[in-house]
């Protein structure tokens, strides 16, 4: 069984992404499996009318890479999510290349909680940030 960081071995600052190009297929499959049919993201020509002018990525389909990178990297596997704070600041276009990055920025030795800086950045910008809250085990 992989195991994730345990508590002390975190440090302030500690960074690890994923990178990854969102399909249409990705996009599909999430509406499918949320049921969230919503045409921004399916219908090309629905999504041609809005201020996007083509179809976009859910935008919990990114908070979902920030889970993943959460579950298997920092702290990764065994960590308790607890919390997340979201902005989605830009739309993630089909095709686009996102990295997810989940940074250490707070540890609290008494509690065994660790908050963590999580965003998606797509060419360098940012389009979703926020902050996490898991419980690491030691």
């Amino acid at each position: 069984m992989t195991t994730g960081y345990t508590f002390s071995q975190l440090e302030i600052n500690q960074t690890e992404e994923i990178i990854r190009t969102v399909s249409q297929q990705d996009i599909q499959m999430f509406a499918d499996i949320t049921g969230d049919n919503n045409p921004v993201h399916l219908d090309a020509e629905f999504a041609a009318t809005t201020q996007f002018k083509k179809p976009i990525a859910h935008g919990m389909f990114g908070a979902g890479l920030i889970s993943a990178v959460i579950g298997t990297k920092l702290p990764g596997p065994g960590c308790i999510y607890l919390d997340q704070e979201l902005k989605f600041r830009a739309p993630i276009y089909i095709d686009s290349e996102i990295t997810t990055r989940v940074t250490v920025v707070e540890k609290n030795e008494r509690r065994r909680r660790v908050t963590l800086k999580t965003e998606c950045l797509c060419e360098d910008k940012v389009v979703i940030s926020g902050q996490a809250t898991v419980m690491v085990n030691d």
